[in-house]
């Protein structure tokens, strides 16, 4: 897919009134709801469940996430239409995703202005004073995305293998289940990570650990457990751990300096902002190698840590859009100081 695209902004004329926006960030464990005044004040907010349309149907997703904004609505008051929906959410990787989910939230009617988003634009506007910059998440899995003010966009299909992407939590403890199964049998260099990640769940084998996986004793999504695991053998010197460290810094690099590049940011001073549970972990291995990489890629890089809550993005995307103003987004933002 291309870069430097224009998107995801509507570009719709959104007059500022005193009607509500609605936020929403919907991320594949929880959504998040606001409702905010033109003025910054977050009226109504609620939470509910994970946004799943590749599992659950893009209707069936839509009717649990309605009740979230239901029950926001409800908080807030009167009116119950909106100036704008923003609509950061999971599994929106692709335009032609984006467009299905616009088409189908603007059927349910909270308002005639509905932009939809991926995910990672609400980290990225979450750090930063105005649009522009670029954000590299890696939680679960890893993407990117750049943005500037005039709406132009910087973007990765972010699906996995298929579209070229490595690492992320899920990446990570594959990995190192591999190294690991290698070690053990002889195929592979020795690695503490033969023993660790075993003993993580109380076994003595990287035998009986795969035994486990596989049968189900213990379930596929606690695999995400070994990444912490990971990190601290590499911290403690093991080779074959700190190389996938150092990979992992390599890829997170090799994301932002691109897209800085598409959006001619590489020689001006530019947010670089991480997010994610495995970047927000300040690993100091991890952290060191993304700020070496860094210097000599993207010397102009400023290296951020986004710490606030993804919805605040949303919000302050849908203010964007409405023309609110600096004073708005600063009492929004400190609301969630």
């Amino acid at each position: 897919m291309g870069l430097n695209e224009k998107g995801p902004r509507s570009h719709r004329a959104v007059a500022a009134t005193g009607s509500a926006v609605l936020a929403i960030d919907a991320g594949n464990s929880k959504t998040d709801v606001v409702v905010v005044g033109a003025d910054g004040s977050v009226l109504g907010a609620a939470r509910g469940g994970g946004f799943q349309p590749p599992v659950v149907g893009v209707e069936a997703a839509l009717d649990a996430l309605a009740e979230t904004v239901r029950q926001a609505a409800a908080e807030a008051g009167p009116p119950s239409a909106f100036a704008h929906v923003s609509a950061c959410l999971a599994n929106a990787d692709l335009p032609v995703e984006e467009a299905r989910l616009t088409a189908a939230l603007e059927a349910r009617g909270w308002s005639r202005s509905v932009q939809v988003y991926n995910d990672t634009f609400a980290i990225l506007r979450a750090g930063v004073d105005e649009p522009r910059g670029v954000a590299v998440v890696c939680g679960a899995g890893i993407n990117c995305v750049g943005m500037l003010p005039d709406g132009r966009t910087a973007r990765f299909p972010a699906i996995g293998k298929l579209s070229g992407d490595w690492g992320g939590g899920g990446g990570l403890s594959e990995e190192a289940l591999w190294f690991a199964a290698r070690a053990e049998d002889g195929r592979g260099e020795p690695t503490e990570l033969a023993r660790a990640l075993p003993a993580h769940f109380g076994l003595e084998t990287m035998y009986a650990l795969i035994e486990a996986l596989h049968l189900g004793r213990i379930r596929h999504e606690r695999r995400h457990e070994l990444t912490p695991v990971l990190f601290a053998v590499a911290a403690a010197g093991d080779p074959v751990a700190r190389a996938l460290v150092d990979r992992q810094a390599e890829e997170v690099v090799a994301l932002a300096t691109v897209a800085l590049g598409r959006l001619g940011l590489l020689d001006e001073e530019a947010p670089v902002l991480l997010g994610g549970s495995v970047l927000a972990a300040r690993h100091p291995g991890l952290d060191a190698r993304i700020a070496e990489l860094l210097a000599v890629k993207a010397p102009k890089a400023v290296v951020g840590v986004v710490t606030s809550p993804p919805v605040l993005g949303a919000a302050l995307l849908a203010l964007d859009e409405v023309a609110a103003g600096p004073e708005a987004a600063a009492r929004l933002r400190a609301h969630y100081a």
